[in-house]
């Protein structure tokens, strides 16, 4: 299927400082988001347009803002970065991809069925160009990595706009998830984690002589995040006999609806019938943490959200959850146990003991990138014993250029971290030439505090969660058996039989 891709005004006089109308930092950012987009867009076969301004030097438009971007200057190129992605340039001289533009009738020639619309600044040409295109019928895709604007706020207005009025669809950075090989412990085996009466149960059967091949199905009281299924699997795979099985489930980080079967199971129930607790525990748990990271992923609208929340439950469930968490969406997390699952290193800043104890925030983060390897990002904890401002000036003047981000985690006893704080800290680090030094902001986080900074247009560039996904409330699920050697089957309140769900795909 045709696609095609709009690729707003990526010029270097948006995005290389010096110039006017220099969109900052958060531009430059995206641009390495935008490389990798082209290169799969190109990959598949999709067509570029490169919409650019291309002023005159009296233009209208420099009533408003700085003359810019004039036809023939250095401003009106394509940055470097982009040159070796193939595309055609379509000159334009207002907010307006299409507006006097050959844009229109070069998408008429292809009719994409998808238009990709990414690039600066947000709510003003990228948002002019999706409205434009959804006026003409097309489906518009903006993956939030791929645009930005000089203005924050203005930024996830139009983000929200884009998706609530136009209809357009937000494309979320996506997290490349391995499937890990999951050992299965020997107690789960055993039936040692499983409410006696199954067990009993397949002990009842056994004595007699009673085997059917039983279809269970197996799906949830709420919407959320599908977690966990690999684990099962990896269980139902080992103690389903190798001849008359059958799996079909939903995959790991599957969206599911209320009462939508995510797992069938057709085999011999003496087969299974022990570890229907084990397999709904492990259901339960996991996508009710995918889910609650999911919904900080999607207030937080593109920007990193990291799971910080392995202080909060049993350790011998840490590496399940933060796994858990990566799979709802999360970039990272914080525990080596969690990184492990989820293929990735673990994500982590300095901790108060150790600026307590060496008694300076600066000396602690010179120790830490004196004797910690140099491919772990140099993030330093900036509330300890001086205001956040104080403390994040100073630390990025002892380390030299080498600090890479703070991180702002004001205790409730001194206010939390505030949305004027997030700016205060971001001014005075811009002022003294750390402008390259991100926020990490955490400290009871949860998606409506992050809408709150979204909201505010607070400078944020990662989002730390802990106890809002590790506490999360476990997502019921229910198992029923549905047919028993080939008859249509259920108990009271269900309705006999197979229950349909084309999304279903055979995993056993």
């Amino acid at each position: 299927m045709p696609r095609a891709v709009i690729v707003s005004d990526m010029l270097r006089g948006f995005l290389e400082e010096g110039y006017p109308l220099y969109c900052g930092e958060d531009a430059r950012r995206i641009i390495p988001n935008v490389q990798k987009l082209l290169e799969r867009e190109l990959a598949q076969g999709s067509t570029v347009f490169y919409a650019c301004d291309r002023h005159a030097p009296d233009d209208p438009e420099f009533r408003m803002f700085a003359p810019h971007c004039v036809e023939g200057t250095e401003e009106a190129e394509l940055i470097p970065e982009l040159a070796p992605y193939p595309g055609e340039i379509i000159p334009k001289k207002t907010f307006s991809s299409f507006y006097n533009t050959a844009l229109d009738k070069r998408l008429e020639a292809i009719r994409p069925e998808v238009i990709v619309v990414c690039g600066v600044t947000t709510h003003i040409c990228v948002l002019q160009a999706v409205a434009d295109a959804r006026n003409r019928g097309y489906e518009v895709e903006v993956p939030v990595d791929c645009v930005a604007s000089f203005d924050r706020k203005a930024h996830f207005f139009a983000l929200d706009y884009i998706e609530t009025v136009l209809g357009a669809r937000l494309v979320r950075p996506s997290v490349e998830v391995p499937k890990p090989r999951f050992e299965i412990p020997y107690s789960w085996l055993t039936g040692e984690t499983a409410d006696i009466y199954f067990p009993r149960t397949v002990e009842i059967l056994k004595k007699e002589g009673i085997d059917p091949v039983a279809t269970m199905e197996i799906f949830p009281r709420r919407a959320g995040i599908l977690c966990g299924i690999e684990e099962v699997k990896a269980l139902l795979a080992e103690v389903l006999p190798q001849k008359d099985r059958k799996v079909w489930a939903l995959a790991q980080g599957d969206s599911f609806q209320k009462k939508e079967v995510v797992l069938r199971i057709r085999a011999p129930y003496q087969s299974y019938g022990a570890y229907e607790t084990t397999y709904l525990g492990v259901l339960s748990h996991c996508s009710g943490w995918a889910t609650a990271a999911r919904e900080c992923v999607d207030a937080a609208r593109g920007l990193p959200v990291i799971s910080f929340g392995a202080r909060h439950v049993h350790p011998s469930v840490v590496g399940i959850m933060e796994y858990s968490a990566i799979v709802g969406g999360c970039a990272g997390c914080a525990s080596t146990a969690g990184a492990k699952l989820a293929g990735i290193q673990p994500t982590g800043t300095i901790p108060h003991a150790l600026i307590i104890i060496m008694d300076s925030t600066a000396r602690a983060a010179l120790a830490f990138d004196r004797h910690v390897a140099p491919d772990v990002p140099r993030i330093a904890l900036v509330d300890t014993f001086e205001d956040e401002v104080r403390e994040s000036v100073a630390v990025a003047r002892a380390m030299q250029g080498k600090l890479q981000g703070v991180r702002l985690d004001t205790p409730s006893e001194r206010g939390r971290v505030t949305a004027d704080l997030v700016k205060e800290v971001r001014a005075w680090l811009d002022l003294e030439g750390f402008k390259s030094v991100r926020i990490v902001v955490s400290g009871g986080l949860d998606p409506e505090r992050i809408r709150y900074f979204i909201d505010e247009g607070a400078p944020v560039d990662v989002f730390a969660v802990g106890s809002y996904i590790s506490d999360a409330k476990p997502i019921d699920f229910t198992a029923d058996l549905h047919e028993v050697d080939g008859r249509p089957i259920a108990k009271r309140g269900r309705t006999p039989g197979i229950t349909p769900n084309p999304r279903l795909q055979r995993v056993v």
